[in-house]
């Protein structure tokens, strides 16, 4: 007999996306499917779209606690031996489990991810595919983790036991949810592997996500689970010096984030940035070739001084020609 696959969907005010994502689980070509939906205190109709399934749907309807309790609460309901995460304005293809499903039975590994890509939907009510994202096979993905590689949830499928083994998704995190639990799962010894295609589709509503949408929370959240896989890198003897330049160049990031609104943190991350990687280097693709250069000519931290006088003079000027202007302007 076929295995079955859970698909979990956590879903919160999702009323105009959900039936998608529930039809494109419902239309697999792999038919030995659950379709579990946590409405996670929707206040629009979503509850109503899921209700109309039926039986083809095992859902359940509680008070707002956040998406990683909906994960948590749906597999807790769920019997599949393969899990599958789908975001309730996410969808699959219709191969896509089929295909997952086979490659899992015919390695050894108990993950897979696959390729993926971005639908945009923009104001005018317009949408577009990306092109798609090739994630390729990572030769070290724990290291590509810490450096803030990243896969969209709905290309992975999972084998049942690595996601018990970690115990689920971590409740406390605001942000980066996704990024958390891979790691988790890659720490804990999973053994995850490649599969190219393109199944997967991640909606994006305009440059906001979920993790975006409040600055500080996105760049608390990611140091909050930087720290997590150090410490436990750390307790287990296995933070080697290429995972500490990955870290690295994750703070470096987050160090640039705080660098326009909060100057002491900004300082605390770069200092965080060298402890790791006292020969850091900021990552050539990510930067400009004018700051590559001058990356090489300064060096890191004196560069990074300057970069700093020259935004901190940027934000100055902006804020006495505003003043200059509002003055003028008054009658």
């Amino acid at each position: 007999m076929a295995k079955l696959v859970s698909v979990i969907i956590p879903c919160f005010n999702a009323e105009k996306w959900i039936a998608e994502a529930i039809d494109s689980c419902l239309n697999q070509t792999y038919s030995t499917v659950e379709v579990i939906v946590i409405d996670d205190g929707s206040t629009d109709d979503s509850l109503d779209v899921i209700k109309r399934y039926g039986d083809r749907v095992i859902w359940e309807s509680g008070p707002n606690r956040g998406g990683n309790y909906a994960r948590n609460r749906g597999f807790a309901l769920s019997k599949g031996d393969y899990i599958q995460y789908l975001d309730a304005d996410d969808y699959l293809l219709p191969e896509k489990l089929e295909r997952q499903v086979h490659f899992l039975e015919e390695t050894a590994f108990d993950v897979v991810y696959g390729d993926w890509r971005h639908q945009y939907h923009l104001p005018n009510g317009d949408s577009y595919l990306e092109d798609i994202k090739v994630t390729g096979n990572q030769p070290d993905l724990l290291e590509s983790l810490l450096a803030d590689w990243w896969v969209s949830p709905a290309c992975l499928l999972f084998k049942r036991s690595p996601i018990a083994q970690v115990g689920g998704w971590d409740e406390s995190l605001k942000a980066g949810q996704d990024r958390d639990f891979f790691l988790s799962i890659v720490m804990s010894g999973a053994k995850v592997g490649y599969q190219s295609g393109c199944y997967s589709i991640y909606r994006r509503h305009g440059n906001v996500t979920v993790s975006t949408s409040s600055k500080t929370r996105y760049l608390e959240s990611h140091q909050i689970i930087l720290e997590k896989a150090e410490k436990m890198l750390l307790a287990e003897g296995k933070l080697s010096q290429s995972y500490r330049d990955a870290m690295a160049q994750s703070y470096f990031m987050l160090a640039r984030g705080y660098l326009e609104f909060d100057p002491p943190q900004y300082f605390k991350l770069l200092e965080k940035t060298l402890t790791l990687s006292p020969k850091f280097q900021a990552n050539s693709t990510d930067r400009t070739a004018a700051y590559t250069l001058a990356q090489r000519l300064f060096g890191f931290r004196n560069l990074e001084r300057i970069v700093f006088l020259i935004k901190q003079t940027r934000l100055f000027l902006f804020y006495w020609l505003g003043k200059f202007r509002f003055s003028s302007d008054s009658p």
